[in-house]
């Protein structure tokens, strides 16, 4: 998935009057904006890679926010998500950042915290869309590993030599070379430590 260079933002309320606005608002700010009347329409033609950002009001006819953003957790990434709440739904926003939604604002707002708001949270899914992209990198060099492979690397970050793996696993030496070097070609480094601090930064357990 390419990082997200359009930085779009999509906003979900069935209140048309409260969309049009945080449209415009958004618009005169310079951002992208795809407004939905209601949950069903955004999920009909959604992806992750589309949104940096996305405004959910909690309560909607049909599928409410909070069922909306149970279905989009189904998803490989999960871009910021805020919720739009009235008075009497902050105990439910409460509960959604409890399961992972990223902020929620209360109705009415004032025009400048929203903004200052969505613009952190989209620098901030820049940064951890590009971390997720690595991580999803390094985990298919992984899987390009064989069964063997993977052993022969649990034992290398381990700090074991070439003789000790090889008397570990009953295999010959040479084997175990070979192992190392298939192992470093697909991980795309050249040496034990690259590879220890690939799988470190990626936080991918070996």
């Amino acid at each position: 998935m390419p990082s997200n260079p359009n930085r779009r933002i999509a906003i979900v309320d069935d209140d048309d009057a409260l969309r049009d606005a945080l449209a415009w608002l958004f618009s005169t700010r310079n951002h992208d904006v795809q407004p939905f009347p209601n949950a069903e329409s955004l999920l009909a033609d959604y992806t992750p890679d589309r949104f940096s950002c996305l405004l959910l009001d909690v309560r909607m006819p049909g599928m409410s926010g909070l069922e909306l953003f149970q279905k989009l957790k189904d998803f490989p990434y999960l871009p910021p998500v805020v919720f739009l709440t009235g008075h009497g739904d902050v105990p439910m926003a409460v509960g959604a950042l409890k399961d992972g939604a990223t902020d929620f604002i209360e109705k009415p707002f004032n025009d400048n915290d929203i903004v200052d708001l969505v613009e952190r949270l989209i620098a901030a899914d820049a940064l951890s869309r590009t971390q997720w992209q690595a991580k999803n990198a390094v985990e298919a060099r992984l899987e390009s590993l064989t069964p063997r492979e993977r052993e022969v690397m649990k034992l290398i970050l381990t700090g074991r030599l070439n003789k000790q793996i090889a008397d570990d696993l009953s295999i010959s030496m040479k084997t175990v070379e070979v192992h190392r070097a298939r192992i470093l070609e697909k991980m795309r480094v050249k040496t034990a430590m690259e590879l220890a601090a690939l799988l470190r930064d990626a936080k991918i357990g070996s």
